[in-house]
């Protein structure tokens, strides 16, 4: 997400034309050609749309572009007189999925907020609070309080196909350019990136998704969200590369922020490092499988289950944990309460404890 793009404003000068001096008849026959100019623009609009232009791309448009809204982060900050002023931290996009005021968004777009305003496609500003946020999937949920709003229906990113339309629409740039339609097509399913320390699953299109499309629709021609956007992750000067979460991934996320303000995750409580990361923080490990443990949470579920600094470890319920990435993907696929034995190398002698997996704590 980044600050709008500043744009060059355009004069439009619109020149007034008096008639003057004009007869009964002149200003009869001037009142009755503005009825026929307005007779023939009420026919045409009222002209059935042809098949060959009322795509499906038209309709999933049409469906779902009111409920995509345009987000404002403003964030505090210090001016040349060290005075607390309120700036644009930047803008982006959101998903209405309840008529009660409930919008989905990416984490990084209201991230830092001090306050949220939603641009809704009616025209209205409105106020926003935050409902809940979820930093390692990248979704937030806020709320504007309103009813009767228009909703988008979610749809079923598990039976979508490689090949199919796909149409993104949000607020590419600021909200200069908000509810635009870009559309390509789904380009590969499960895409597994590595952001930061954490693997997600994404969809791939080709449909542009710029900055600023952040937490907007990615529909499909039957007018349904299959994911929220996330431009966060698409590459730099790449053309055609977007990414979006599936929604099947962040519906129960959506859930679970309504009801509790935050995910609960299931939480080991080590921090290690790989060879990669080791090299990346200076250090060299000369291991050949493994990560090892450089920091360890007292009281911690690897704590009680006798896990020490140092440590190496090669496996989790038999699966290799050669890298950072592989044991919190391991440690994903479990839940709070979950039983899971790991396998350790300690000054060179390898053997299995057991750990009951707690539920992560909301400031980490």
């Amino acid at each position: 997400m980044r600050s709008p793009l500043s744009i060059l404003g355009i004069c439009l000068i619109t020149m007034s034309i008096f008639l003057g001096g004009c007869t009964n008849n002149e200003q009869s026959a001037v009142s009755s050609s503005s009825a026929a100019a307005s007779s023939a623009s009420s026919e045409k609009s009222t002209a059935p749309i042809s098949d060959a232009r009322n795509t499906p791309i038209v309709q999933a448009a049409k469906k779902v572009g009111p409920a995509v809204v345009g987000i404002t982060n403003k964030a505090v900050a210090r001016d040349w007189f060290n005075r607390q002023v309120e700036i644009d931290k930047g803008t982006g996009s959101g998903v209405i999925f309840r008529s009660d005021g409930y919008i989905v968004t990416n984490n990084h777009v209201i991230e830092g907020a001090k306050d949220i305003t939603v641009a809704l496609a009616d025209g209205r500003t409105l106020p926003a609070t935050l409902v809940g946020t979820d930093p390692y999937s990248d979704l937030a949920v806020i709320k504007v309080d309103a009813t009767d709003l228009p909703t988008a229906e979610f749809g079923n990113s598990d039976d979508i196909m490689v090949g199919e339309p796909a149409i993104a629409i949000g607020n590419p740039l600021g909200l200069e350019f908000q509810g635009s339609v870009t559309a390509g097509v789904i380009s590969a399913l499960n895409r597994t990136l590595t952001i930061g320390d954490n693997r997600l699953k994404l969809l791939q299109t080709d449909a542009a998704i710029n900055p600023g499309n952040s937490g907007g629709a990615l529909v499909n021609a039957d007018g349904q969200v299959i994911g929220i956007n996330s431009a966060k992750l698409a590459a730099t000067g790449v053309e055609g590369i977007g990414f979006a979460i599936p929604i099947n991934t962040a519906k129960p996320i959506i859930d679970e922020l309504i009801n509790k303000g935050h995910v609960t995750y299931p939480y080991l409580g080590v921090g290690v490092l790989d060879k990669q990361t080791a090299a990346q923080a200076g250090y060299k490990l000369n291991v050949d499988a493994g990560v090892i443990v450089m920091q360890l949470e007292l009281g911690s579920p690897a704590d009680q289950a006798g896990i020490r600094q140092r440590d190496l470890i090669l496996k989790i319920n038999g699966k290799d944990t050669n890298t950072v990435a592989d044991l919190r993907s391991i440690i994903a696929e479990h839940k709070v309460g979950d039983n899971i034995t790991i396998t350790i190398s300690r000054n060179g002698q390898v053997g299995d404890v057991t750990a009951t997996l707690a539920e992560m704590p909301t400031n980490n």
